[in-house]
């Protein structure tokens, strides 16, 4: 039968060839629009200035409100148009929508003799329209300066006094204990407020009085009292992504029926790898192993405690919030999960190379040396996290203390350490790797998109020596490492681990795992890549990030589909193979991981993907289910597969009898725990969600709007009981099945 183009496409060499083409032009395209990136970013004023003559705030002011901002972490209390925490106010709505009711007040007694109160509809109206023409014609944010209407500079004033008592007395309703910000400091942040809320309220220059006016923010937040609210484009384009997402995922699945999960007759498996013992250098990542697992029950009790100042920010749990405040805490939170798994997957990749190689490293206590630099880093980094946001380290902070930046914490000394040591695995596994007799894809893939890990990471480390003042450009790089990481590199490496492993345990032959693989690869780089578009519109980048980030977004669960049917695919291969597999438990991991990527960054990731949804719950609790099962699944089970492959690898070297009770009993614990957590948060979410459509995002982000859910709020004491059960029980289990071992009487050594 003559070859067709599909089919050529299809094979190992095809899918490698259009790996590469599509790998080069998604990058480029990328570098193209960050070269752009200047000429579409709101500028900070070099001042802001009353019509009488009064100067508000300059650049510097701008400049220096955004450091103190990061430095007391307030991105981890609240949001900065819409990113951060849900605790506390999204600052730039705050200020935004206080200064409207102040204008309305302010022109309703010019107009009328009245405050807006006392206004009939039709003289609220006119008041409406006197408003809009000081927020869109009166004020324009440009480089060389902004002149505010006495108007809204009497507003500014009323802002500035108004959070300054917030922040410096704090705000016990929502878990904010004071105390620790001064009030020159809280003057200096209410000027970075104050530009974030001219970026979502003044009109982008050229798009003034067209069919397309908006603003910088692209009409984010909704905002009734100026008529700000959703677009046709937004509309429109959603409506393209779930066409292309139908279309798409029914070619996705002909491919993969039809080319990739279908076994030539001839094609056997080879057998479960058998291991009779470890190299001196695997035998070290046991060290690795209790302090990963523990660094998942600790963030696991920081999840439990936050949810309870969640449900209750006016009560202490167990501990004081003076002693342990809210966003320091959320902050610790995330970091020790980026830790715990980035962690994990290094032990991984130090235990698959020496097996690729077929030897080991020459110099064995290298893994000691990483192992100890790895310590500093979580330690000192933690460290810095709580003393940099409780204002111990004003002169240090961003170098010792907390970033600040959601997600990307760890003070810069921390952050360089963090990188060294990821490169120093880099090399560690490549010097090995290399020295193999055959060239393995699979565990190249595995190695190279680790290494794509650790240099993305380098993106939210720019500038180096210094904060960077405009925070659109900050938070554009922000997205590079954690958009371009869990949906691009983090998927790359969840490819060939899962590829690998299949292998390797006998349930997959090679040749198919190269082609889904690839296959994969393909389809990650297309849709990750430039999706990272769609976390751009609303902080001040234009509008093309709406279609080419929402576009690219809808294909994003493609690839993560095709993970489950290889999954299911391969737990049939188990269930006929022979009896007494001897690593159902790792293996029982991965296939969580592919189930729960599909879940949470697929079909979660889906119903916030889409530009008119995201409008309305960009900053709500929609957004947690997506990124905890995504997070937690996807990465997380990985991670703990690696840790259970090593400690079942060091058993089977030493003879020791291995029961899987105990691991399938913290596996469902936590599966079942982490699904439900969907539930309580999605239920908020989409009424926060409806909020935001019906009476605009300042009231969805209000104490009083998540009070009338306070009963799915409590109902997080189930999911988080079981999660965190889950997370000690795996603890217990790995350190008994690591350091407790007992001999199978049955063992025979086999001399080599």
């Amino acid at each position: 039968m003559k070859e067709t183009l599909l089919d050529k496409f299809m094979s190992k060499k095809g899918l490698y060839t259009s790996f590469w083409f599509i790998s080069i032009f998604m990058v480029v395209a990328l570098i193209y629009f960050t070269a752009n990136l200047q000429k579409e970013v709101p500028p900070i004023a070099k001042e802001v200035k009353s019509v009488s003559g009064e100067v508000l705030y300059t650049y510097d002011d701008v400049a220096q409100g955004k450091g103190y901002f990061q430095q007391f972490d307030l991105m981890d209390w609240g949001t900065m148009l819409g990113m951060g925490a849900y605790m506390g106010p999204d600052f730039t709505t705050e200020f935004f929508h206080h200064r409207a009711e102040y204008l309305y007040d302010f022109y309703g007694k010019e107009m009328f003799g009245k405050v807006n109160a006392e206004l009939s509809d039709i003289e609220k109206g006119a008041v409406k329209v006197r408003v809009k023409q000081d927020f869109h014609d009166q004020t324009k944010l440009l480089e060389e300066g902004v002149t505010y209407t006495d108007a809204s500079a009497e507003a500014y004033h009323a802002n500035v006094k108004s959070l300054t008592k917030m922040l410096v007395e704090g705000d016990k309703a929502r878990a904010f204990p004071g105390g620790v910000i001064h009030e020159d400091e809280a003057i200096k942040i209410a000027a970075f407020v104050d530009w974030s809320q001219m970026v979502a309220s003044s009109i982008r220059p050229g798009t003034e009085g067209t069919l397309h006016e908006r603003t910088w923010s692209n009409n984010w937040p909704p905002e009734p009292l100026v008529d700000q609210d959703s677009s046709i484009n937004n509309d429109m384009v959603s409506l393209w992504e779930f066409l292309i997402l139908w279309v798409l995922t029914v070619v996705v699945i002909f491919l993969s029926y039809n080319y990739l999960l279908k076994r030539d007759k001839d094609e056997d498996l080879a057998p479960a790898m058998k291991i009779t013992k470890l190299f001196p250098s695997q035998k070290k990542l046991l060290k690795y192993i209790p302090i990963v697992s523990l660094l998942f029950v600790v963030q696991l009790f920081l999840g439990a405690y936050l949810a309870h100042l969640y449900a209750d920010p006016t009560k202490d749990f167990i501990f004081s919030q003076d002693l342990l405040p809210f966003n320091v805490m959320r902050s610790i939170h995330t970091q020790l999960a980026i830790l715990w798994v980035a962690v994990g997957w290094l032990v991984g990749g130090l235990l698959i190379a020496p097996w690729v190689a077929n030897k080991d490293h020459k110099f064995p206590w290298l893994v000691d040396v990483l192992w100890t630099a790895l310590l500093v880093v979580a330690v000192g980094g933690i460290i810095g996290l709580y003393m940099g946001a409780t204002g111990q380290m004003r002169d240090v902070w961003f170098w010792l203390g907390n970033e600040g930046r959601e997600l990307l914490n760890l003070g810069r000394v921390w952050d360089i350490g963090l990188v060294v040591g990821l490169v120093f695995w880099f090399l560690l596994i490549i010097t090995l790797i290399k020295k193999a007799s055959t060239n393995n894809p699979l565990v190249g893939t595995i190695i190279w998109s680790a290494f794509g890990i650790a240099t993305l990471y380098l993106a939210g480390m720019m500038p180096l020596h210094k904060i960077e003042p405009n925070f659109t450009v900050d938070d554009y790089y922000r997205w590079w490492v954690i958009h371009l990481w869990v949906e691009l590199t983090f998927e790359l490496f969840a490819a060939g681990t899962i590829a690998f492993f299949t292998v390797s345990l006998g349930l997959i032959s090679q040749k198919t795992a190269e082609k889904i693989m690839f296959f994969e690869l393909f389809l990650i780089m297309m849709s990750g890549t430039l999706g990272v578009g769609h976390h751009y519109f609303w902080q001040g980048l234009d509008e093309y990030w709406i279609a080419i980030g929402g576009i690219f977004s809808a294909m994003e669960p493609l690839p993560i589909a095709l993970m489950v049917v290889e999954a299911w695919k391969n737990h049939k291969e188990k269930n006929h193979g022979n009896s007494g597999f001897a690593f159902s438990t790792p293996f029982m991991w991965i296939t969580g991981s592919a189930v729960l990527n599909f879940v949470g960054a697929g079909i979660l990731g889906m119903v916030i993907n889409t530009p008119t949804i995201s409008y309305y719950s960009h900053g709500t609790y929609l957004i947690m289910p997506h990124a905890h099962v995504a997070l937690l699944g996807a990465f997380g089970y990985i991670s703990i597969a690696f840790l259970y492959m090593t400690s079942r690898a060091n058993a089977m070297a030493n003879g020791w009898i291995w029961n899987d009770k105990l691991s399938k009993y913290a596996f469902w614990s936590l599966t079942i725990g982490v699904l439900l957590f969907v539930l309580p948060t999605i239920i908020i979410g989409i009424e926060q969600t409806k909020t935001a459509a019906e009476m605009g995002y300042y009231y969805t982000r209000t104490r009083e709007a998540i009070q009338e859910m306070d009963g799915w709020m409590w109902f997080r004491i189930l999911p988080d009981t079981l999660m965190l059960g889950g997370g000690i029980m795996i603890f217990i289990d790995l350190f008994m099945k690591t350091y407790l071992g007992k001999k199978d009487p049955n063992f025979v050594a086999i001399e080599e």
